[in-house]
């Protein structure tokens, strides 16, 4: 008899570990759905934003065609984009385009001098700020999220149930780099 309830309270804590941990899973994979949802929320108003840039700086420096086209490119691939790799290739294109087109706009001081133009530029600049925080915080997630996946004996719980490790959205060197121009 007494071998009956220490089988019972085994298979009894082995239940509760099994319920605790999947509900843990569930739990860290919708909060980083929440924070990919974060980031595509920022992405969006930085993607309404660049179109306004563009024509005003279009006003100062129309004969910079190519890179206009560049930046319409690297727009249109990050609204395109589905996955998180996909997401952050085009963002890495965006983030390039954008530096190109803001130091194009150091040969222009009338255009430095735009109100529309420095209001703009302080809207983008603030919206990258909130970017790189939803990014940060989207990685953050991940890490314990595919720790969570990949340590004994979560993993075991998370193969029984197809969790699988996400991708990090990450930045290229490139993309962090000078950026140079030439006139």
């Amino acid at each position: 008899m007494l071998a009956l309830w220490i089988v019972l309270g085994v298979v009894a804590l082995l239940v509760i570990f099994v319920i605790a941990t999947y509900n843990g899973l569930v739990g860290l994979r919708n909060r980083i759905d929440n924070a990919w949802s974060q980031i595509d929320v920022q992405l969006r108003r930085r993607y309404d934003l660049i179109p306004n840039l563009v024509e005003t700086v279009k006003g100062y420096a129309a004969h910079e065609k190519q890179l206009f086209e560049n930046v319409a490119h690297a727009r249109s691939a990050g609204i395109a984009a589905t996955s998180v790799t996909e997401q952050a290739q085009a963002e890495n294109a965006i983030t390039q385009a954008l530096r190109q087109l803001l130091a194009v706009s150091e040969a222009y001081p009338d255009l430095k001098a735009n109100q529309n133009f420095l209001a703009l530029q302080e809207e983008l600049t603030g919206t990258e700020g909130r970017i790189a925080f939803a990014r940060q915080f989207y990685n953050d997630q991940v890490l314990i999220f595919n720790n969570k996946v990949q340590q004994f004996p979560s993993n075991v719980i998370a193969g029984m149930f197809s969790f699988a490790a996400r991708d990090f959205f990450e930045v290229e060197e490139a993309a962090t780099g000078p950026v140079n121009v030439q006139f």
